[in-house]
C-alpha cells in the first residue's frame, strides 16, 4: 500500500458511520403526518411511539447523542386520547410529536430545569404559555430537550450543550463536533428526527447558531410575537421563544401556533396588529424574485471555506431572481457589544430573581442558585460561574448605568443599525453566513466559536431566519436572512424560496469524528 491508498484508507476509517437503518418517519413533514393521520395509515399514539423508540434507541445508546434530557411518561397517554377526538375538534398540530427546550415550563410529571441540578425539586406551577398553546393545537410533547445549562448564561469559557442534569449533548454530523447552544438538543432532535418539531429560545443566537450547525431551520421571532411567560429567563428585553424546523414550511406551521397575544407577557401586547393566523401564506416559490439583499460582509469571519461556500449561496440567490447588494454595513456594527453584556447581566438578576419567588421551591434568588452550584460536585466540575458572580454585582433596573446601556443598545440595533441599512439600501431582508461550522467539543477550555451574525437581531428585538445553506468538510452551515420588527412573513417567504431553490439540507450520518 503506497502512502495515498494508506491515507485514504485511514479517512475512510476515521469517517466511518454510527448511521443505523433508515427510520420510517425519516424527514417527514407535518403536512404529511397530518395526511396521514387523516386517511388513516398513522394515529397520533402510533406516531408518538415510533418517535419514543428512536429515541430510546439513539439517544442515550447507538450514536448516543444526548439530545433528549427527560421523555413525558405519558405521552402515550396523551396520544390515546388524541385519537379518541372528533375530527371537529382536532387542532393544527393535532397528533404531531413535539419536544420542548428544557427551561419552558410544563405543569406535569417532568421536570423543568434549565439543564441545573438546583431546580430538580421544584415542579413548575403551571404551563408555559408556549406549552399551552401547543397542547391547545392537539400536540404531543414527548418531552424535554438538553441545553447549555442556563441557557448558557453562567460561565465565560462553558462548552455549549452541556448541562449539570442532561451532560454533553453532541453534534449529529460528526459526533466529536459540537452542536452550539444554548437550544442545543432541540436543534439535535430535529435533525436526527426525534420529533418533527421543536421549541428553542434565544437571548443572542440560541436558535440560530444550534440550527445552523445542525442543518435544520431556526426562527427567532420579533420580541414580543411569542410569549416568555413560564419561560427561565435571561433577559426579558432580549429573550423569545421559536420554531426549530427540518423545512421553512414546518417552522411556518409552528410559528402560527406559538404566536399569540397574552396577558401574562405584556410585550405581544405590541404583536396585536402584526400577527399572522396562518404564516404558510406569505410561502412563495419565487419569493426572491426583485428581492434586494443587503450582504453584511463583516460578518465573512468564519473562514475562507465558508467564504467560499457563500460565494456559490450568492450566486444562487441571483439565479433564484434576488438583486445582492455587496456589500452592506451596520453602520453601528460592533459599537454595542459590551452594552449588551451589560444590559444581560443586570436583567438576568432580575428577572430569574422574579420566576424564582413566582416558581416556589428552595431557590429564590441568583444567590441561591450560586449557593448551590458551589455545594455540587457535579454543577462546578467542568466550569465556573463567573456571569452569574458578574450578574449579582448589579443593582436594580433603575439604576442609570442599566437605563443608559439599554437605550444604546435599542438605538444602535434598531435606528442607528438594521433599520438604517434596510433604508438606504431598499433591502427587504440582510443576509449572512449564520455560524461557521461546528468546533470540536472541549469541555476543559470551552467553545471555540468563529463568530455568527445573531447579535444585530437579538439586541434590535427583530427576527431572524437560518435555512441550511450547504456544507463545509461535511459540517452543516446556514444562511441567515434578518430584518425590521415584524417582518417575518418577508423572511419567510425569501427563506422559503431559497431552500426550495438550493435543497441543501442533508440527513446526517452520525460519524464519529
Amino acid at each position: 500500500m503506497d502512502r495515498r491508498e494508506f491515507l485514504g484508507a485511514t479517512a475512510a476509517a476515521t469517517l466511518k458511520t454510527a448511521r443505523p437503518a433508515r427510520f420510517e418517519l425519516e424527514e417527514i413533514t407535518i403536512d404529511e403526518l397530518a395526511r396521514g393521520l387523516d386517511n388513516g395509515n398513522h394515529t397520533a399514539r402510533s406516531l408518538t411511539s415510533a418517535y419514543l423508540e428512536r429515541i430510546q434507541a439513539m439517544d442515550k445508546r447507538g450514536p448516543a447523542v444526548n439530545a433528549v434530557i427527560e421523555l413525558n411518561r405519558d405521552a402515550l397517554k396523551i396520544a390515546a386520547e388524541l385519537d379518541r377526538l372528533p375530527r371537529d375538534k382536532r387542532g393544527r398540530l393535532h397528533g404531531i410529536p413535539v419536544l420542548l427546550k428544557d427551561n419552558i415550563d410544563t405543569a406535569d410529571a417532568m421536570h423543568t430545569t434549565a439543564g441545573s441540578l438546583a431546580l430538580v425539586e421544584a415542579p413548575a406551577p403551571a404551563d408555559a404559555t408556549v406549552t399551552k398553546r401547543l397542547r391547545e393545537a392537539g400536540a404531543v410533547i414527548l418531552g424535554k430537550t438538553n441545553l447549555s445549562e442556563w441557557a448558557n448564561f453562567r460561565s465565560t469559557h462553558a462548552s455549549s450543550g452541556w448541562s449539570g442534569r442532561g451532560g454533553q449533548t453532541r453534534n449529529p454530523y460528526v459526533l466529536s463536533r459540537n452542536p452550539c447552544g444554548s437550544s442545543s438538543g432541540s436543534a439535535v432532535a430535529v435533525t436526527a428526527n426525534f420529533c418533527a418539531i421543536a421549541v428553542g429560545t434565544e437571548t443572542d443566537g440560541s436558535i440560530v447558531c444550534p440550527a445552523s450547525m445542525n442543518g435544520i431551520v431556526g426562527i427567532k421571532p420579533t420580541l414580543g410575537l411569542v410569549s416568555r411567560a413560564g419561560i427561565i429567563p435571561i433577559a426579558h428585553s432580549q429573550d423569545t421563544a421559536g420554531p426549530m424546523a427540518r423545512t421553512v414550511r414546518d417552522a411556518a406551521v409552528l410559528l402560527g401556533v406559538l404566536a399569540g397575544i397574552d396577558p401574562r407577557d405584556p410585550a405581544t401586547a405590541d404583536a396585536n396588529l402584526n400577527i399572522a393566523v396562518d404564516y404558510t401564506k406569505h410561502l412563495d416559490l419565487n419569493g426572491l424574485r426583485g428581492a434586494r439583499l443587503g450582504v453584511a460582509r463583516k460578518f465573512f469571519t468564519m473562514g475562507m471555506a465558508v467564504d467560499r461556500l457563500m460565494t456559490g449561496v450568492l450566486d444562487k440567490l441571483k439565479q433564484l431572481g434576488a438583486e445582492i447588494v455587496d456589500p452592506v454595513e451596520l453602520p453601528s456594527h460592533g459599537q454595542y457589544d459590551a452594552t449588551e453584556l451589560e444590559v444581560l447581566l443586570y436583567e438576568f438578576k432580575a428577572d430569574l430573581g422574579e420566576y424564582l419567588r413566582g416558581r416556589g421551591g428552595p431557590m429564590k434568588s441568583l444567590a441561591d442558585v450560586m449557593a448551590f452550584n458551589t455545594q455540587s460536585t457535579v454543577e462546578m466540575q467542568w466550569f465556573g460561574q463567573e456571569l452569574m458572580e458578574q450578574a449579582q454585582q448589579k443593582g436594580p433596573l433603575t439604576e442609570k448605568a442599566y437605563l443608559e446601556a439599554l437605550e444604546k443598545n435599542h438605538r444602535l440595533s434598531r435606528k442607528e443599525g438594521i433599520d438604517a441599512v434596510l433604508a438606504q439600501h431598499k433591502l427587504d431582508a440582510v443576509i449572512a453566513p449564520t455560524a461557521g461550522p461546528a468546533w470540536l467539543t472541549d469541555l476543559v477550555t470551552g467553545d471555540h466559536d468563529t463568530g455568527g451574525c445573531s447579535t444585530p437581531a437579538a439586541v434590535a428585538g427583530y427576527p431572524h431566519i437560518t435555512v441550511p445553506a450547504g456544507f463545509v468538510h461535511g459540517l452543516p452551515v446556514g444562511l441567515s436572512f434578518f430584518g425590521t420588527a415584524w417582518s417575518e412573513p418577508v423572511l419567510l417567504r425569501l427563506a422559503y424560496a431559497f431552500e426550495q431553490g438550493s435543497k441543501a439540507r442533508r440527513i446526517p450520518g452520525f460519524l464519529r469524528t
